[in-house]
């Protein structure tokens, strides 16, 4: 068992590159873009259209991939072709591009992105299993290297734009693909066992379930109430006054706090079952918007709301992911796991990108947190039912 269990550790070390490189990706896009396309000449509302793009992809992408890595098994070779399709389209944005050229480009790039990560969760998903239960040290491991990567690039870029512009945007997209490509590259050529017939699952009737469908009804709040995060937080420092390295340093904070929850967090995620989780993890996503809305131009409160990105985010991750470990096993994960990104981020994405523009074109950007808070309080309410329906599945993780 000892050698079993060592032989997986090093099985998880191309799955946390991986998470490096693409997060890495991730850490200088996503808080980026927003200005790219700001110096561009882009206003409020085409900004949050073509930064919506990335959303809109996960509406159909995430599951399209999932089916066919659980219907396939070749969910390595998927992963290959993605990212390798992902790079070539980002090299076109070298050249001069309208609104609608920039949008074909990202919604073919993004397509290709989007289940990257769902797909390499399900394709790891045994190796950070105990006994048929979730092990969140484990996991844990391997996604504080996602968060590394993230807060290497979100600082380093913020620096580099600040001192030399955001014309290398282009640039650092096409290097940070590059390094995803190299990365799913050198993961193992290994292919699941194709089911029969006989063994194929349905993934509606667990959907049915009323603990899974509240469970995507708090997913979805929650991550709706983040998209004030995701798209808007640079441009809403920038408004303010803050600098680029700034805005980096401020969005590092978050990834600092993050890595070490990933890293402590099989100390801490016993102490409350997940469902429990859950509720704690929105009740302070409303905290945090409400500070972020209401103090955001006084630096101490701002550093310590970003802090607490180490619950709204990691903790809330973790124990969604944990979740779905269990409500979708085998089989089902892939779809299990696309379906966690359409509904908790696809549509919240889209949703949260094109009214959050209309509501800081018409009332400022202060306005998008205080809708932030007000849908954190929704997801809590969500949570808390979550809770009551499942609470006693909590003691399959305590351990």
């Amino acid at each position: 068992m000892p050698n079993s269990s060592a032989a997986n550790r090093r099985q998880l070390i191309p799955f946390a590159a991986v998470s490096a490189s693409y997060f890495a990706h991730i850490g200088f896009f996503n808080p980026y873009l927003p200005l790219w396309l700001k110096e561009l000449g882009f206003g409020l509302v085409a900004i949050s259209v073509l930064t919506s793009v990335q959303a809109a992809t996960r509406l159909f992408a995430p599951y399209g991939w999932g089916w066919l890595s659980d219907h396939t098994g070749e969910r390595v070779k998927l992963l290959r072709y993605g990212a390798t399709m992902a790079l070539v389209c980002a090299c076109l944005l070298f050249f001069e591009l309208g609104p609608l050229g920039l949008g074909l480009v990202f919604l073919v790039m993004f397509t290709h992105t989007s289940s990257m990560m769902p797909m390499s969760e399900a394709a790891m998903a045994h190796l950070v299993s105990q006994g048929g239960a979730f092990d969140a040290k484990r996991y844990g491991r391997v996604r504080l290297f996602g968060s590394i990567g993230f807060l290497i690039t979100v600082f380093l870029a913020g620096a580099w734009f600040e001192h030399f512009g955001m014309q290398h945007f282009p640039g650092w997209t096409v290097l940070s693909l590059a390094a995803v490509t190299v990365s799913v590259w050198m993961l193992p050529d290994l292919k699941e066992a194709v089911p029969t017939h006989e063994t194929k699952l349905a993934v509606w009737p667990v959907l049915q379930q009323k603990q899974v469908m509240w469970f995507f009804i708090t997913a979805f709040f929650h991550v709706l109430s983040h998209i004030g995060v995701y798209v808007f937080f640079s441009l809403y420092l920038d408004s303010i006054g803050y600098s680029k390295i700034w805005i980096g340093m401020l969005w590092a904070v978050s990834v600092i706090v993050e890595i070490g929850w990933f890293f402590t967090q099989a100390k801490w995620m016993p102490k409350l079952p997940l469902t429990g989780w859950l509720v704690v993890c929105s009740a302070v996503m409303a905290l945090r918007m409400g500070m972020t809305a209401q103090w955001a131009n006084v630096l101490w409160v701002l550093l310590i709301s970003q802090a607490l990105h180490a619950i709204t985010f990691a903790a809330h991750h973790t124990a969604c992911i944990a979740l779905l470990s269990h409500h979708f096993p085998g089989r089902l994960r892939g779809r299990g796991q696309a379906l966690y990104t359409v509904i908790g981020y696809g549509f919240p994405g889209v949703l949260g990108g094109l009214t959050g523009g209309l509501l800081s074109d018409q009332f400022g950007l202060q306005s998008v947190y205080w809708v932030s808070m007000l849908t954190a309080l929704i997801a809590t309410l969500a949570a808390y039912h979550v809770w009551r329906l499942q609470h006693p599945i909590h003691k399959a993780y305590a351990n």
